[in-house]
């Protein structure tokens, strides 16, 4: 009985005798008012109990564990207080002395249990909570009335495994464990095998006591995919009871509900009447009060089965609430009063149906892990609302911690329609808006769920989620901002995540765009290669009037001053200048080379995607690459001209290179890499004869364009003459394109001698980006021809306007510049004949190894290890190996001589061995010896083209394990880059999924990050731009952890950034390597149960390890190998994050 003073009143099934309605003599009507309401739970289901409790003037108390004490529920009530001191998260709301002291300490009048914990307690719902003694009173209510058919079960809890083997052999397999006491799909397991059942039998049991403090268990016979269907009923103390129609349940996972649907779609009105008839039937049956559910399975042939009685307020309650327009929790609250439903006018006559609500639960799940709880931080909230949107939540606000210890909802969203259509597509719009960022969601999975077309247009079973695969393919949400916040924040806790060469901040100045005309670029030479292709290409080019010139600013040139650190960023905003001003250019250099390495190693962005914004804002300028394979896809992506070379000018290398290009469709440039002095009558290993014989090859083999690569820049103006001139008398109809470097400062009289002998392109860079180990000034080569027959009518002043836009930029990139250390060219590159980028690194390597003074020597031991390799032509890789020698020679302080005399004792670098077996094919004059033999001794040595003896990689292959590893936004260009730098590759992508789209950011801010107080823009596309201001930086915590604060779009945001310094200092638990399969990490935060296996255990794959608990559910962890147990890093009861290392195996 409810009793104002003195006692309690529990809004739950209080107890009858089993006895018909009819036996009643009806009771005095006594209306109790009640004054003060206490819920028994948390969440949402508290706050919904609060708001309508606040509705009838009611006050209300909440009750709150330790863990809880952030929670929304205990802010809502009136009265808030503590309970469970010391108890687990679960046990103290299972504390019925706490919460019962609690409630008369403050003249509580009632009880309201929510659904779950308490409400699902034997000593608090009897006896139709019991869910083995509802099934009796259903068996009873047959004998009485018409049959209500059951599912075969037990008619009591079961005591042991034994019982449940018995009850299996006698109805056969499949069957279900049940919790006695609770429901939530916890304790529920479905057992298809006997050799699962004891495994299962003991998961239930933990399961159902840790969540309902009773593991008791029934079983029944497993019913295959039925619809799963339940009647809302309502019931007073006088006999009185409706039903306020059916639910469709039948969209579960792992027997929890996922989405709700009122009323059932498309179900056979005689099959609902009779639910709705038994519903009834069997709650007057026991003299039900208060709200409750019946539950039945629906099979294909419409025949139902009872299987339980709720006898709570259900999670789903709200659907049923807005089609009927009842409040259910008002009702409940009126009926404890004593109200009658009709006086609440409450008849069944009344009930009508207004169109469909359909409920979804957006949890902290991560459907892409088989729904494994996701625990941490919530950094961004923001709601889906509008028409026809109900929202039920608790804590979902940004700063609210998800903790393992409850369950993973977050929020209930329920869409109202006229039908299921409008009311899934009021739904879905809802789903798109909310923005839940610092936890994972099942969203996605909800979203492709209400997309549909059986959903939509016909009805679901119980094995809806199972049998549509397709629901898990999953559109990953891009979080762009939020991820951008966590870059700037790591940036500006931990420094610039790209190395820094040297200590120097990037400038402060920001580089001015020059104004640029409105409307479409002149045409250019692509567009007569678009038009005429590339064999009308190369006419155009030969029989061009003056000197055309290949700006190198935009790839080489950067590379050797710069370390090929500029960005996309820097290079699409002075783009479109380029395209309006510098239309006759032959080509830009914008790509191959170092550019794939370096843009997703160091820049964290992809090479493609510069290669097509760039080719968007240049469309008439033709771009040319080094070649680095993949002809075809570069092709697709924009690229015209291929720059084909060997560094060894090894011909079966070139020719394989050149076909490539050329089925592509490109431009074929074969380049002769230079090196010697053709002028020079003592140096004839690379003579006159040598270079013309090769470039008679090339042009057999069909290459459009011939070009002289002269990597170290060793053409002087009078070998420049006797060379081109050779070649142009030789081949009158084939332009000649010269590449070179100005690293001794004759670059621009060497290239105007190439011109003066017939020489088509020459190589320069903007004047700002010229020079030293760059190519000669574009200024400066622009102004010497101007006015004569190599005039190439680019206009000076556009040049002027180029170059102060690069003298600015150069600025961002202090930490890079090469100016740094080196303060000029310098002339000895004629003797040493190192390549202009190698020439900057170099000098980079000495000075920061603390060696500059030592540079001399490694210049020096450079030209006696190009002696000791037989003189080579030197350009990637021949230079490195060369360079590698060079410093091996000068760590080891080595001559010469002792390193001819000592081959076979000395351990050489890799790179040497590999070359002198053979690996990047022959050099001109062979191999030295004796020193290759005394060197690699009994080491193979490979014959012919190196490339030959390669298996053919499998594309097909490699592109569905990236897929596998990175989903289905994996593009043919992504398989390109892994197959070409597979490590870095991955190590990209990692970077991208946790960071985003940093290629956003100005260069300033990707390599220092904000300045505090500072506001600034960031454009993620088109008509999208965020504003930033970083507001504070904050003391570290115990987790080794600093709150970064940003304000963005107004708003505040906040992020938890790992001090990796201060961290080297505290312990934290390992994490496992996924890279490493015998590593096992924590699929989901929780705690250990139990671990199953010890150190020298020997394991199978799949064999169970240990068994983890999180937001009431246990996960079995599995053995991914089979091996030998090599260590164990947890015991029961510990506590773990996500990836967390459980223990590692040995395969």
């Amino acid at each position: 009985s409810l009793l104002v003073r003195g006692g309690l009143g529990l809004l739950a099934v209080r107890r009858v005798c089993l006895v018909s309605r009819s036996a009643y003599s009806a009771p005095r009507r006594e209306h109790r008012p009640i004054k003060k309401v206490m819920v028994a739970n948390r969440g949402e289901i508290a706050i919904r109990v609060f708001r309508a409790c606040t509705e009838l003037g009611i006050r209300t108390v909440a009750v709150y564990s330790e863990q809880d004490t952030g929670q929304m529920h205990r802010q809502k009530a009136d009265e808030a207080y503590l309970i469970g001191k010391g108890l687990a998260p679960v046990a103290a709301y299972l504390a019925i002395p706490d919460i019962i002291k609690v409630a008369k300490d403050n003249k509580v009048d009632a009880i309201h249990p929510g659904y779950g914990f308490l409400s699902e307690r034997s000593d608090f719902a009897r006896p139709m909570g019991d869910k083995v003694e509802a099934r009796s009173l259903a068996i009873t209510a047959g004998t009485r009335t018409e049959c209500v058919p059951v599912v075969p079960g037990t008619n009591a809890p079961i005591a042991s495994l034994r019982e449940a083997q018995v009850f299996a052999q006698t109805y056969g397999f499949p069957i279900i464990f049940k919790a006695a006491y609770g429901g939530g799909g916890r304790g529920m397991r479905v057992v298809r095998e006997i050799e699962e059942l004891e495994e299962n039998y003991q998961r239930a049991y933990s399961e159902a006591l840790a969540a309902f403090g009773n593991g008791a268990l029934f079983i029944e016979k497993f019913i295959e995919k039925p619809r799963h269907i339940e009647v809302q009923i309502l019931g007073d103390k006088y006999g009185n009871v409706i039903h306020l129609y059916e639910r469709d349940c039948s969209i579960q996972r792992r027997h929890q509900k996922v989405v709700e649907i009122a009323p059932a779609f498309e179900l056979n009105p005689q099959l609902r009447a009779r639910l709705h008839a038994d519903a009834v039937n069997l709650a007057k049956m026991v003299g039900y009060e208060n709200a409750g559910t019946v539950e039945f399975l629906v099979d294909k042939h419409d025949n139902h089965y009872f299987i339980e009685v709720n006898s709570r307020l259900q999670v789903e309650h709200t659907v049923t609430e807005e089609i009927t327009d009842v409040d259910l929790v008002r009702a409940q609250l009126r009926v404890c009063e004593g109200r009658s439903l009709p006086e609440m006018g409450l008849k069944q006559e009344k009930i009508r149906v207004n169109g469909c609500a359909i409920q979804c639960r957006v949890t902290t799940e991560d459907p892409a892990r088989g729904f494994q709880p996701d625990t941490g931080r919530i950094e961004v909230f923001r709601s889906g609302e509008g028409m026809g949107i109900r929202l039920d939540s608790a804590s979902a606000f940004q700063g609210a911690v998800i903790s393992p210890h409850y369950d993973s909802l977050l929020v209930k969203v329920i869409a109202s329609g006229k039908d299921l259509r409008t009311a899934a597509s009021k739904m879905s719009r809802a789903l798109a808006e909310f923005r839940v960022r610092g936890v994972k969601t099942n969203i996605p999975f909800l979203q492709n769920v209400f997309s549909n077309h059986q959903f939509l247009h016909s009805t679901v079973d119980t094995q809806f989620i199972d049998e549509n695969p397709d629901l898990f393919n999953l559109k990953p949400t891009q979080n762009r901002a939020q991820k951008l916040l966590h870059y700037l924040g790591h940036v500006m806790v931990n420094g610039p995540t790209t190395p820094i060469p040297v200590k120097a901040k990037p400038s402060s100045i920001d580089p001015v765009v020059p104004a640029v005309s409105m409307g479409d670029p002149p045409i250019g030479f692509r567009d007569v290669l678009l038009r005429d292709g590339p064999e009308g290409f190369a006419k155009a080019v030969r029989a061009h009037k003056g000197l055309l010139l290949m700006d190198t600013t935009f790839r080489d040139a950067h590379q050797s001053l710069l370390a090929t650190r500029v960005r996309t960023h820097d290079l699409k905003v002075i783009s479109p200048f380029v395209s309006h001003n510098f239309s006759n250019l032959y080509s830009l250099e914008n790509w191959g080379g170092a550019t794939f390495d370096v843009a997703m190693r160091f820049l964290s962005e992809c090479p493609w995607k510069r290669l097509q914004e760039l080719r968007a804002l240049i469309p008439n300028v033709p771009f040319q690459m080094l070649l680095r394979g993949f002809c075809e896809v570069a092709k697709e992506n924009g690229m015209d001209i291929f720059r084909v070379f060997d560094s060894l000018n090894y011909l079966p290398n070139m020719i394989l290179g050149m076909e490539a290009a050329g089925a592509a469709g490109g431009v074929v440039e074969a380049a002769i890499s230079y090196t010697g002095d053709v002028a020079d009558p003592m140096r004839q290993k690379y003579s006159l004869d040598y270079y013309l014989k090769l470039a008679d090859e090339l042009i057999k083999a069909g290459t459009h364009i011939l070009c002289i690569k002269d990597m170290a820049g060793l053409l002087k103006p009078e070998g420049s003459k006797l060379l081109i001139t050779a070649l142009r008398d030789r081949f009158p109809d084939v332009p000649i394109h010269v590449h070179t470097h100005d690293t001794a400062g004759a670059g621009v009289a060497a290239m105007l001698a190439c011109a003066e002998a017939g020489t088509d392109v020459v190589d320069v860079a903007v004047d700002s980006m010229a020079g030293m180990t760059s190519q000669p000034s574009m200024g400066a080569i622009v102004a010497c021809s101007k006015g004569t027959k190599l005039d190439t009518g680019i206009a000076l002043e556009k040049v002027f306007d180029y170059s102060e836009y690069w003298e600015v930029a150069r600025g961002l990139y202090a930490p890079f510049d090469c100016t740094a250390t080196m303060k000029s060219g310098n002339a000895d590159v004629y003797e040493n004949e190192i390549p202009g980028g190698q020439y900057t690194n170099l000098h980079f390597q000495a000075h920061s190894m603390g060696l500059g003074n030592k540079f001399k020597e490694v210049k020096k031991a450079y030209v006696e290890a190009n002696k000791l390799l037989g003189d080579l032509i030197k350009v990637t890789p021949s230079s490195k190996i060369v360079g590698d020698l060079a410093q091996f020679m000068v760590q080891n302080d080595l001559s010469r001589a002792e390193v001819e005399e000592r081959a076979d004792e000395l351990s050489f670098p890799l790179s040497v061995v590999e070359f002198l077996q053979g690996a990047i094919g022959i050099p001109h004059g062979g191999f030295p010896e004796p020193f290759r033999s005394k060197v690699l001794k009994s080491l193979p040595r490979i014959e012919g083209r190196p490339g030959a003896s390669l298996p053919p990689m499998d594309f097909k292959a490699l592109e569905e394990t990236l897929r596998a590893a990175h989903g289905d936004e994996i593009t043919p260009e992504d398989v390109v880059s892994a197959a070409m730098y597979p490590k870095v590759f991955q190590e990209y992508k990692e970077f991208t999924s946790v960071f985003g789209p940093v290629d956003c950011l100005n260069t300033r801010l990707f390599l220092d990050g904000p300045k505090i107080a500072e506001e600034f823009e960031v454009e993620l596309e088109r008509g999208k731009i965020l504003h930033i201001k970083a507001l504070a930086l904050g003391d570290l915590n115990k987790a080794g952890q600093r709150e970064v604060f940003f304000e963005l779009n107004g708003q505040l945001r906040s992020v938890l950034v790992k001090d990796t310094v201060a961290m080297k200092e505290m312990k934290f638990h390992p994490k496992a390597q996924k890279s490493i399969k015998g590593q096992v990490g924590a699929p989901m935060p929780g705690k250990v149960l139990e671990v199953k296996v010890e150190v020298g255990a020997k394991v199978e794959k799949g064999q169970p390890l240990c068994v983890l608990s999180s937001m009431k559910m246990e996960t079995v962890v599995n053995s991914p190998v089979s091996g030998t147990v090599k260590a164990v890093h947890v015991t029961p009861d510990s506590s773990l994050e996500g990836d967390d290392l459980i223990l590692e195996i040995e395969e």
